[in-house]
């Protein structure tokens, strides 16, 4: 019975340190996210970290826990919005913008004249 509770004990140890990380790592994130803090702020915040680690990352997220969500909304929005942009850009193509490109790669002698062929025949698909 003994061993049970070892281990028991054992899984319970590594959630709080595995959540410990998560909450370590997100704050270093958050940290170098921040464009507004100087480079000083974030080295003294970055000591306590090793020097206290639960205590400042208790006083980070208190402190600057509403700034750190915007922070990591506003990133993740900039991420999709990227995504869409990089989407609409390969996606939204037509045939005649494929074969114009193809023809500028053909007149600057990226592509041979088989290439092109091959090229425009898929477009035109």
């Amino acid at each position: 019975m003994d061993s049970f509770w070892d281990f028991l004990w054992l899984i319970i140890v590594s959630f709080a340190f595995v959540a410990y990380l998560m909450v370590l790592f997100s704050i270093i994130g958050d940290l170098f996210r921040d464009h507004k803090t100087s480079g000083w702020v974030k080295a003294i915040w970055v000591f306590f970290l090793i020097v206290a680690p639960f205590l400042t990352a208790l006083v980070y997220i208190i402190a600057k826990g509403g700034d750190m969500t915007k922070r990591q909304v506003r990133a993740a929005q900039h991420a999709r919005d990227e995504q869409e942009q990089y989407i609409k850009q390969v996606a939204g193509r037509t045939s005649a913008e494929e074969i114009a490109h193809a023809k500028t790669l053909l007149d600057n002698g990226t592509i041979t004249d088989d290439e092109f062929s091959q090229l425009k025949a898929k477009a035109l698909q």
